[in-house]
């Protein structure tokens, strides 16, 4: 029998929250919905996702392998290529991650209202 200890992420020691820190960065979020299209190159999620550097992303995409959530493909061909894909484990962070997205999306308007009401106040 296996013990399955009980994480949670409002406990400091938790390693589950660091899981959630990293799936809740804007730039991981963002990879996610760019590659839920299937495999891209570097260059293809660099221009995708605008505003991230290429420091940024390379960071972000080697966190991203360690904790499993994408694999790194490289191809013996000149010039080299190489890409990333959404792991299966990566794969369960689609319909959350879009669900953000689009949520983002349809309630810009409001949250801009409720900004510039906040800030005139």
């Amino acid at each position: 029998m296996s013990y399955e200890p009980d994480w949670n992420v409002l406990t400091v020691t938790c390693p589950s929250r660091t899981s959630l820190a990293r799936i809740a960065n804007k730039w991981t979020a963002m990879i996610v919905i760019v590659l839920t299209s299937g495999p891209a190159r570097f260059g293809d999620l660099k221009s995708a996702v605008e505003g991230i550097s290429g420091k940024v992303l390379t960071e972000t995409l080697r966190e991203l392998e360690r904790d499993g959530l994408v694999s790194r493909q490289a191809f013996a061909e000149v010039p080299p290529r190489v890409e990333y894909e959404l792991t299966e484990l990566g794969r369960t962070l689609q319909e959350p991650l879009s669900a953000l997205g689009q949520w983002a999306e349809a309630h810009t308007a409001e949250v801009l209202v409720a900004r510039d009401r906040y800030d005139r106040a």
